[in-house]
């Protein structure tokens, strides 16, 4: 391998170290289970080594590796639900003994009630909370990942805020009442 070739590979190295995770746990979301995430990641990893082609290779913006994360779980829905149809078999979508929250924090009753006030949520506000708390990003980060303004991408963050302070107050009184 040439220096020039090494000095690459450390570079996509460095970054996928420190962006990885990040990555990893929005596939997760998008996907319901750990081992898809993976598969989401990993065919988004090659996606984008072939994007950066014109740029050298280099590794990518941040926004770009969350939109290609994006593209390639909702292409991936998209085969699961044609493959549904075509088969005619019952599948669950959903195994949320597999969760995209820290497992660490499994046991604690607080991150229960947090883990099932987010499940409640609809798609779009849970997507922001994941790529805005878990992920990091800013909200015109986030507003690139999705397609939207960074003014929608802070609506939908405060409007999911609320209603999980609703929720959660809600199950607090109830738990403790």
């Amino acid at each position: 391998m040439s220096r020039s070739q090494q000095k690459l590979a450390d570079r996509w190295k460095d970054w996928l170290a420190a962006e990885g995770g990040r990555l990893l746990t929005y596939a997760r979301q998008r996907t319901g289970s750990l081992e898809e995430a993976e598969d989401i990641l990993q065919d988004s990893l090659i996606r984008l080594w072939g994007y950066q082609e014109e740029r050298g290779y280099r590794p990518p913006d941040v926004p770009l590796a969350f939109s290609v994360v994006r593209f390639v779980a909702m292409d991936a829905g998209r085969k699961k639900g044609r493959r549904k149809k075509r088969d005619e078999k019952v599948i669950q979508l959903h195994d949320y003994d597999e969760h995209w929250l820290d497992p660490t924090l499994e046991e604690d009753e607080d991150a229960l009630l947090l883990r099932k006030a987010v499940e409640g949520l609809s798609e779009k506000l849970r997507e922001v909370i994941t790529l805005k708390v878990w992920s990091g990003l800013t909200f015109a980060e986030i507003g690139t990942v999705l397609k939207i303004s960074h003014n929608t991408a802070a609506s939908r963050y405060r409007y999911a805020l609320e209603l999980l302070q609703r929720e959660l107050g809600h199950l607090k009184e109830a738990r403790n009442g």
